[in-house]
C-alpha cells in the first residue's frame, strides 16, 4: 500500500488512534520491513474499539502478529519527538 493510502487508512474516528497510526506511517512504516508492513496493514483492517484497547494497553490483541505490530507502533510513537 502506498504512503497516501496508508495515511488515509490511518485516519480513524478517534483522535488517539489518528495520532498513533499516522505517526507510525510517517516515522516508522518505511523502515519497518516487509513483515511488519504487512502486519500494519492487517492492523488497519481491525475495528477501532479493538485498536484503541490494544494501543492503550487495556487489552491484548488475540493474534501474535497483531501483538508484535502494536509493540512496534508504540515503540515508534514513544521515540517520536
Amino acid at each position: 500500500m502506498d504512503q497516501n493510502r496508508l495515511r488515509w487508512a490511518s485516519r480513524r474516528g478517534m483522535l488517539e488512534l489518528d495520532l498513533l497510526l499516522t505517526t507510525f506511517v510517517e516515522r516508522g512504516y518505511a523502515e519497518a520491513g516487509p513483515e511488519n508492513q504487512a502486519r500494519f496493514e492487517l492492523l488497519l483492517a481491525c475495528e477501532d474499539q479493538d485498536l484503541f484497547g490494544w494501543l492503550m494497553g487495556r487489552t491484548e490483541a488475540p493474534d501474535a502478529d497483531l501483538r508484535a505490530i502494536v509493540a512496534v507502533v508504540l515503540d515508534v510513537c514513544r521515540a517520536a519527538p
